[in-house]
């Protein structure tokens, strides 16, 4: 009785692996929303993540091809944050009170500000009102 090939091997560890990772990834997908006028709108009771000082939702606007983290605050407020580092244009992680780029290591406090390079510019912010109803509204226009 033989065992299986190298490549079946290999394959099989590939599937096992991949399998492990997924819950891990679920919990950082991006909720997809739809713009309008230049906007989106996001409810928190949708998004009970926000509802506690430093959670964070990762939303992708219908058309863009990167997320926006939306970050709540250690008072109350928000902060919504290009996911992509200034440096090389990797994703960055939110690591706590952190925002961590894997690929080259710099980090960014939840305002977007360059804490330790290479990057030097900070991560692009988007203007976020909070309405007394729970609802956040992101403007997505292009900044100077």
């Amino acid at each position: 009785m033989t065992g299986p090939n190298r490549r079946e091997f290999v394959q099989a560890a590939a599937c096992l692996l991949a399998g492990a990772a997924l819950p891990g990834c679920a919990g950082v997908a991006a909720v997809r929303v739809t713009p309008s006028n230049g906007a989106v709108r996001l409810s928190t009771r949708e998004l009970p993540q926000l509802a506690r000082a430093g959670g964070h939702a990762k939303v992708l606007p219908e058309g863009a091809t990167t997320p926006i983290y939306v970050l709540a605050g250690e008072n109350g407020g928000y902060t919504a944050l290009s996911s992509i580092c200034t440096h090389r244009a990797c994703t960055v992680d939110v690591e706590g009170a952190q925002l961590v780029c894997p690929c080259h290591g710099s980090i960014f406090d939840r305002t977007g500000r360059v804490l330790k390079g290479p990057a030097r510019e900070p991560l692009r912010s988007f203007p976020l009102t909070a309405t007394p109803g729970g609802e956040l509204v992101i403007r997505l226009e292009t900044q100077p």
